[in-house]
């Protein structure tokens, strides 16, 4: 009864016009309408009008002709508007011929106002002209006329029947006693008046002052709003357009705020208010001026939004550190809120990374969009693994694509968030967003509005660290002390968008190359002004590097998900990036090698080579050194000739054995060819790779491995044929760059056919065996190698990819059961369970990893790791590990990864647990291999007193423990006589710092990301990041 009657109030000031648009499938200029041409629209289950995809023109058009009343109502004097929502890349709206508003996929709705005051019959036209997506159909989702009071303090039928809802929706939630008493009220209302509009209005005021004394309670609660413009680095526009963007958004906000000072508006991305800075300084004057006035906030911290699953801790501490750093110098004080509400998941340890920079609290509305769970808390305590817990937000849904100020939404989601929360004050962001916006004048008007309401919550404006630090006192007033809040001891896992992690491998690749590149480059170029004062260190140059790898980071480029034109750009900018590093790098390694002291060469002439390990531990490894002929080999320090093979592609191989951040000196010395040559490559009846650990076969019908005979262990590793290449249709998803086919195994497509394999190299310290296989239109060349004494099997990978909507996976089927499979991930690592039981954990058929994946079989004490170089995307199963390698969406690049792709990934078998066969040591080395500096300029070439003098082979850093891996050495921000050390806990132990340097180097003093001085931590706790101040 009492939600009929609110109803039949709507009915006297609401029409549903939906179904009486005209429309043609052409583009009609406004003022040159022929009605003729114009056919009834037709609608669909849903009540939408829709038509088909491809960047299409829907012109429709309908005339209002104003009635004298409704349901009997009178309506002269009433402003009308129209409420619209769409789905077009551009939307333009007509009245009387004249455009008076525009809009597109992401400014998708509005309140449109026809008339400020009607006149029965009144004539009004209006024509909108749609244009679909080029990815999807078009659609007009609502089309309702709305009369309305046209004075700010007025009231309507409309109007009160908005209160009376959201009055009877708290009645309902929390004091349903009270809800016969508010039906007793309704019964009063003098229906025999509507067709006078004065008394009948006079009968609503008379209605919520007998309903006020129910409504005080709603005044003890408070909806607190923000304004907010998510805007996007690149999306479905290039950067460029983001400046302009930013531009037009910003200025809007500013002239917002001198009309409605109240307004208060945040915004993140420090790197979008650098442009700003740079090139409009007059509106970053205004945005400080704004700032300073507590109008306008500044957070988030990081430099920009980036994808957080598939960077490395020290991407994500270089966003945080260059972020922090710029928001403390241009407005006064790091931001204490970490703002990530786009970003598709967020790995585990970032409430210890966050927190360590400086962050007080997370926001993020992202698992809104899970597909299959609903996230159970709205505030919570997040803990990392190390124990660090950061009290987070899952900001309001944006449920109609911008998020306005309807009061019939806001106070849906405050009650929601009252019943889970237990808190009254509730959080809002008005505004639009995706292509930038922020909020609008109406959102205002209507938000003023209702402020005046007694049937509505409070309505202020806030700042986000106001509202964070009021809940977080309300939550330990109201007895549920903050330390008795839900605490997620997981990841925040998106159950969407796992696409991301393959799509457009190009991106994954730079990124990944480029995080090795700057992390080798500045810790030789921190080693080398070490051991020479004078030596100038490349600050400048290093951190605009980074800031441009932090860029192409943002969560529409690096996971593949934007148009053409944002790859040019990113694959631009990554050149710069490894530009820069390969520079940095090299001059770095050569300015080292000048100060080592060589001794007598093994030959006359002999040239010498160093070999660099930029790893913390020691390793050996297969070197490969480019020679001019096969007359060649390799000598070490005691003039010993070590065995040497030469390459397929005529490279020098041989074993090199380096310290930890470290060097030594080998001789390239002239030797007889024929005692070096590989063995010959006579047409082979079985493919066989063997060494000392490993047996390998290769069927020579699919391509496959038929098996891994672990010669140490005595055991079978496969089940059945590894690295069988399964490729399956993977379409019919709307957003198709991001998501994979749930169903995608469902639709499995023909096995790879072999098209040729050779043996390409028989040992002594390396065999290989290529392979060349054909899925569809593509072409897979691989090539499987093992190396002397190597317990790895690497797969190097060469792909001509042609395909379309495609996935292609490696698949490999273990000997070995377990429960659980574990992944890296940024400094640390991740169970994820392969017998998968609640719907949360059903919902993670695609997974997330850095450098590898584990599965370890307990009851064998037996296990095998997956290692890759750029790749990200996995699946398991109890006795199975997948690797993810391409994908081929249409949309938003039709052409995304149709191209030549080069990669690898290898299978580990090891004893024990993943931890005791030091994987997170393996991954390492898979990705950053020794580096070679081979001339015979090299040596002692700056003799001077205040530079060192090294050894012909050193280690100039240790940490001592094997589960400590080096994350950063540089200098310090700040001071210029300090150096920063930074490492992580890897394998989940206590640990204890062993810090030794050939340099004399010293710790002084544990710091925080942010290189501010911290209690020192010792012994080192499991999965902690660490930090040092380091002097000499």
């Amino acid at each position: 009864m009492i939600l009929q009657t609110l109803e039949k109030l709507r009915q006297l000031i609401e029409i549903d016009v939906q179904s009486q648009w005209h429309y043609l499938l052409q583009d009609v200029p406004p003022d040159t309408l022929n009605p003729d041409l114009f056919e009834l629209a037709q609608l669909n289950d849903k009540g939408y009008i829709t038509w088909p995809k491809g960047r299409l023109v829907c012109t429709l058009t309908q005339k209002f002709i104003i009635p004298d009343t409704l349901q009997g109502y009178p309506l002269k004097g009433l402003a009308l508007r129209l409420l619209l929502t769409w789905w077009a890349e551009d939307a333009q709206l007509f009245i009387n011929g004249q455009l008076v508003q525009q809009g597109d996929l992401f400014d998708s709705s509005t309140r449109l106002l026809l008339a400020p005051s009607v006149t029965p019959k009144e004539e009004i036209t209006v024509t909108l002209r749609l244009i679909s997506p080029g990815h999807d159909v078009g659609g007009l989702m609502r089309s309702k006329l709305l009369y309305e009071s046209p004075h700010f303090n007025g009231i309507d039928p409309g109007f009160v029947a908005d209160e009376l809802t959201v009055l009877h929706n708290y009645l309902q939630a929390f004091y349903p006693e009270k809800l016969d008493s508010f039906q007793a009220a309704l019964n009063h209302i003098n229906w025999d008046v509507v067709n006078d509009a004065a008394q009948f209005n006079q009968s609503l005021l008379s209605l919520r002052q007998t309903l006020q004394p129910l409504a005080a309670p709603l005044k003890e609660r408070s909806l607190n709003l923000l304004g907010h413009a998510h805007l996007d680095m690149a999306w479905l526009w290039p950067v460029n357009e983001t400046w302009h963007v930013a531009q037009r958004t910003f200025e809007s906000v500013l002239n917002l705020q001198k009309d409605y000072p109240h307004l208060t508006f945040c915004h993140t991305s420090p790197a979008l208010y650098e442009w700003i800075e740079k090139n409009r300084p007059d509106l970053f004057k205004a945005i400080r001026e704004a700032h300073k006035a507590q109008s306008w906030e500044v957070l988030g911290g990081m430099w920009v939004e980036p994808e957080v699953n598939l960077v490395s801790g020290e991407s994500l501490v270089r966003q945080l550190l260059y972020g922090q750093r710029y928001i403390k110098e241009k407005f006064g004080a790091i931001t204490k809120i970490a703002w990530l509400p786009d970003s598709f998941g967020f790995s585990g340890q970032l409430p210890q990374i966050f927190k360590q920079a400086g962050i007080d609290y997370f926001v993020t509305g992202k698992l809104h969009w899970n597909d299959t769970t609903k996230f159970p808390y709205s505030w919570f305590w997040w803990e990392s693994p190390d124990g660090t817990k950061l009290l987070t937000l899952m900001s309001p849904p944006n449920v109609a694509g911008v998020m306005d100020t309807n009061p019939i939404t806001m106070s849906n989601y405050a009650i929601d968030w009252e019943r889970q929360t237990g808190l009254k004050t509730a959080f809002w962001l008005p505004g639009v967003g995706d292509h930038g916006g922020g909020p609008t004048r109406d959102m205002l008007e209507v938000a003023y509005r209702w402020q005046q309401s007694p049937f509505f919550p409070e309505i202020k404006f806030t700042q986000a660290s106001e509202y964070l630090s009021a809940i977080s006192h309300q939550s330990s007033k109201n007895n549920k002390d903050l330390e008795r809040l839900p605490v997620w001891k997981d990841e925040l896992y998106l159950e969407f968008h796992r696409g991301c992690y393959t799509t457009h491998a190009d991106q994954k690749n730079s990124n990944r190359q480029s995080e090795k590149l700057l992390y080798e480059a500045e810790l030789w170029a921190t080693l080398a002004s070490v051991i020479i004062p004078n030596y100038s260190y490349p600050k400048t140059e290093l951190e605009a590097a980074w800031k441009k790898g932090l860029f192409n980071q943002f969560h529409d480029i690096l996971p593949g998900t934007s148009i053409p034109e944002v790859f040019e750009d990113a694959n631009q900018t990554w050149q710069e990036v490894q530009q820069t590093g390969k520079q940095i790098l090299d001059h770095s390694l050569r300015t080292i090698a000048s100060q080592i002291i060589f001794p007598r060469p093994p030959h006359p002439n002999a040239k010498p080579i160093l070999i660099f390990n930029s790893l913390n531990w020691e390793r050996s490894e297969l070197v490969a050194v480019d020679v001019v002929s096969d007359a060649w080999g390799i000598y070490d320090l005691a003039g010993n000739p070590l065995p040497c093979q030469y390459s397929v592609d005529n490279k020098l191989l041989f074993l090199a054995a380096i310290p930890s951040i470290g060097y030594r000196l080998y001789w390239l010395c002239p030797a007889e060819p024929l005692n070096l040559k590989a063995q010959n490559l006579e047409l082979a009846e079985e493919f066989i790779l063997e060494n000392e650990k490993l047996r390998v076969i290769i069927n020579d019908h699919t391509g496959d491995i038929n098996s891994i005979f672990d010669k140490i262990q005595q055991r079978e590793i496969l089940k059945e044929p590894g690295n069988q290449l399964q490729a399956y249709q993977d379409q019919g998803q709307y957003w198709d760059a991001w998501n994979i086919d749930p169903n995608y195994k469902q639709y499995p497509l023909p096995p790879s056919q072999l098209k040729s394999i050779q043996y390409l190299e028989k040992g002594p310290l390396q065999w290989r065996v290529r392979v060349i296989r054909v899925i569809g239109n593509s072409q897979f060349s691989q090539d499987y190698i093992l190396q002397t004494d190597s317990p790895i099997l690497k797969i190097e990978t060469s792909v001509v990819w042609q395909e379309t909507h495609v996935l292609v996976k490696a698949n490999f089927r273990l000997n070995l059961d377990n429960d659980y499979s574990t992944y890296e991930i940024p400094c640390g690592t991740i169970k994820r369970p392969t017998r998968p039981q609640t719907p949360s954990e059903q919902a993670k058929w695609e997974v997330p990893a850095l450098h590898w994946a584990d599965i370890t079989d307990q009851s064998l004490q037996y296990g095998v790791s997956l290692l890759n170089n750029c790749k990200y995307g996995y699946d398991a199963s109890p006795d199975g590990l997948s690797l993810s390698l391409l994908r081929s969406p249409n949309w938003p690049d039709p052409q995304a990864d149709r191209e030549t792709h080069h990669f690898s990934y290898a299978l580990y078998p090891h004893a024990g647990t993943w931890e005791a066969a030091k994987t997170v040591h393996r991954g390492y080395e898979f990705n950053l291999p020794l580096q070679v500096v081979c001339d015979e300029r090299l040596g002692v070439t700056n003799c001077n007193a205040s530079s060192y003098l090294l050894a012909a082979s050193g280690s100039l850093l240790k940490l001592g423990a094997d589960n400590l891996v080096l994350m950063a050495f540089k200098r310090a921000e700040e001071e210029t006589n300090s150096l920063v050390l930074r490492f992580f806990e890897s394998y989940g132990q206590m640990s204890e710092l062993s810090f030794t340097s050939d340099l004399g180097l010293s710790l002084v003093g544990a710091v925080d990301l942010l290189e501010q001085p911290l209690k020192t931590d010792t012994p080192i706790n499991p999965w902690k990041i660490v930090t040092y101040k380091v002097r000499k």
